[in-house]
């Protein structure tokens, strides 16, 4: 078990969430789904939590009730190796949900993900200013990221 894992709270659509989420990611599992008892406080026999798994962090999902929502204070970083893999993460995560700038997104369920190259934080603590900036400059007119644009800037400076 890892020694932090992130809980998400949803309003009846913790399963649903969880099968969703291990359909778009490659390496994914479902673990535990657990059903209320007789005690409550959701109907007996309902989800009460899902324990899954994406690229081996592990989440709980949680039906809570409708007390909460999700915002983007909180998000999920998916570094990518390739254009490819943006492209996957952000039209699969992007089903339902809303584009947001640099890289961010809304699912359908409400939570916030970046889908960034792995290459991009590299690019923006190079020691060279006016690399750095540029590549800034270049992702922030974004929405989803571009490698081949985000290199293009860094190279140009």
């Amino acid at each position: 078990m890892q020694a932090i894992t992130p809980c998400l709270w949803f309003d009846g659509k913790a399963e649903e969430a969880a099968n969703f989420y291990i359909s778009v990611f490659k390496n994914a599992k479902l673990g535990e789904v657990m059903r209320y008892g007789e005690a409550g406080p959701g109907e007996k026999g309902s989800v009460l939590m899902v324990t899954f798994t994406l690229n081996g962090q592990e989440f709980s999902a949680l039906n809570g009730g409708p007390e909460f929502q999700f915002t983007p204070a909180i998000s999920f970083a998916v570094p990518c190796d390739t254009q490819e893999e943006i492209d996957h993460y952000w039209t699969r995560l992007l089903e339902g949900g809303a584009p947001m700038e640099c890289g961010w997104l809304s699912d359908k369920f409400g939570v916030s993900w970046q889908i960034f190259p792995a290459i991009l934080p590299v690019m923006l603590r190079d020691k060279d200013a006016r690399k750095a900036d540029n590549v800034m400059r270049a992702m922030l007119k974004m929405v989803k990221l571009d490698i081949a644009l985000l290199r293009q800037a860094y190279e140009e400076a």
